[in-house]
């Protein structure tokens, strides 16, 4: 089945979970200009431009997704999401220069060989 599916279609499998994983390192940047949970601090957090760019990326990760679902089986197409798990800390480390340890790289292994299992 994956053997047919468009350029377009590959890209949103591994596209959006891209876009999720974008927008949780945006919430982990936002989360550091945040108030208390009031008011204040609710106002000041939809008024912040990470954090609504990361709604961004996930309102267009979503519209993309739906596109996927029109051409994949959600069963299968939904084991892609497991790719956030590799992608967020990626990005962390790029972007907040967090670490990333064996168990990671592990872990990073076993969704990979997930997915040619569940798909393959």
């Amino acid at each position: 089945m994956f053997g047919t599916l468009s350029p377009g279609t590959w890209i949103g499998l591994i596209g959006t979970p891209l876009l999720i994983a974008a927008g949780q390192v945006l919430f982990k940047l936002a989360s550091s200009t945040t108030g208390g949970l009031d008011a204040k601090g609710l106002t000041g957090l939809f008024l912040n431009p990470i954090f609504l760019a990361a709604l961004a990326l996930y309102g267009f990760g979503t519209v993309v997704w739906i596109f996927v679902l029109k051409q994949v089986p959600l069963t299968a197409a939904y084991s892609f999401m497991g790719l956030t798990f590799l992608f967020v800390p990626l990005l962390a480390l790029a972007f907040l220069g967090e670490t990333l340890s064996l168990r990671y790289l592990l872990g990073a292994v076993l969704i990979i060989a997930g997915l040619i299992s569940i798909n393959g």
